[in-house]
């Protein structure tokens, strides 16, 4: 039996269309052109830590987080179906879809954002290390925010947004993440309890932490006492010489 396959790879028939996905192409020899293409990997490095931490945390909040992070792409595709405005520059076959709005600035927005809202709302707590703990809660957010300009800066540069378009983009994931933020705080975190207490929840180990005022600092400081107590635990069952 003949494949049809086969027969197009011999004959070169056969049209072989890029992933485009994690593509990211510069102009060559520009190594600030390189690094802004790097910097426009850095969603997928941000969608991969989720997956970990669901599958590591397994906390309602994070999942919750992530269900904003499909949503906010599930819109930016409506949106660029609804306005269906091209790239500011063609790329042929490599770029099918539209350029508006951006996606990578609506997603770091849309992250930096709810970051930035989880950390002054949610990590408030007062402990003996208030100067290191504001000086991590500024880390973190300064950390999100330069993330974002660097990645809206480089699509400018590489020329696959046009300025209003990155503009556009930054500007629904910051309204979007702002309202995800309020549906999450206000709706569905209380009712967390109630769904952690379900059977199905219990079998996959799924937690709540809203209560906890700082979930950083009470997880260091539970497994650096639980470490310690198995330490002496141990000790305590070695033989004497």
């Amino acid at each position: 039996m003949e494949d049809p396959i086969s027969d197009n790879i011999h004959n070169g028939d056969i049209e072989w269309q890029p992933l485009a996905l994690t593509l990211v192409e510069y102009p060559k020899g520009d190594w600030i052109g390189k690094f802004f293409a790097f910097i426009s990997l850095s969603p997928f490095g941000i969608g991969a830590g989720f997956i970990a931490l669901i599958l590591f945390r397994r906390d309602l909040h994070t999942i919750a987080f992530f269900c904003g992070v499909l949503l906010n792409e599930a819109l930016n595709i409506l949106l660029k179906h609804s306005f269906c405005e091209a790239r500011p520059l063609a790329r042929g076959h490599l770029y099918n879809e539209y350029g508006m709005p951006s996606s990578h600035a609506q997603f770091v927005w849309f992250f930096s954002i709810y970051v930035l809202y989880f950390v002054v709302i949610r990590l408030h707590h007062i402990n003996n290390n208030s100067i290191i703990s504001a000086l991590w809660r500024v880390i973190i957010v300064g950390g999100c925010m330069t993330l974002a300009l660097l990645v809206c800066i480089g699509r400018v540069y590489l020329h696959y947004h046009t300025t209003y378009q990155v503009f556009i983009g930054s500007l629904v994931g910051c309204l979007f993440a702002t309202i995800w933020f309020i549906i999450v705080h206000r709706i569905f975190t209380p009712l967390f309890p109630q769904l952690v207490s379900l059977k199905f929840c219990e079998m996959l180990m799924i937690r709540d932490t809203t209560l906890i005022p700082n979930v950083l600092w009470f997880e260091y400081t539970t497994s650096r006492q639980e470490a310690r107590t198995r330490g002496r635990k141990l000790a305590a069952l070695k033989p004497t010489q």
